[in-house]
């Protein structure tokens, strides 16, 4: 008798870790992988418009060590607000250089009709929230009303990185 119970207390054991494990893996597949500096999940760039703002940006890093990646969407699920979503997405990432902490992120969810960008401490100091939502704004929205992402992404861009020289 004690040697049936001993077996199902472990039985039970094991298929909590297992449902453990695989809620854990769930919350890890929350986010997509990265594929580049350009995350064009959505498909609302063309290959050409990608491999400039790639060029753009990589060339950037490579002169300031600062790293910025755009990601396109279709959800953000499980979040509500996409603002975290982008937060959490560049931490998992892992956006900038760890000893800087000098990345940014900018998330588009085109069905979700939402915009973020979020920054690492480091690039805050420079660009703070007031600024982000400013380029968001009155950069980057005007050009998404008109149906061109790539324009709004690349005014944004340029915009940020000027200010942030």
């Amino acid at each position: 008798m004690k040697t049936a119970f001993k077996i199902v207390v472990l039985l039970v054991t094991f298929v909590f870790i297992s449902c453990k494990g695989n809620a854990q893996e769930t919350k890890k597949s929350t986010f997509p992988e990265s594929i580049g500096i350009i995350n064009d999940y959505s498909e609302i760039l063309t290959e050409l418009q990608r491999n400039e703002l790639t060029k753009t940006l990589y060339n950037y890093n490579i002169k300031t060590t600062r790293q910025i990646k755009v990601v396109t969407v279709d959800s953000i699920s499980p979040y509500t607000k996409i603002q975290k979503y982008a937060t959490d997405l560049g931490n998992h990432w892992g956006v900038g250089t760890a000893e800087k902490n000098n990345g940014l992120t900018i998330v588009v969810c085109t069905p979700c009709r939402e915009m973020a960008i979020a920054t690492g401490t480091g690039t805050e100091l420079v660009l703070t929230n007031e600024i982000c939502s400013t380029v968001l704004e009155k950069t980057i929205l005007p050009e998404f009303k008109k149906g061109d992402f790539y324009s709004g992404i690349k005014k944004g861009i340029t915009e940020l990185i000027e200010i942030w020289e």
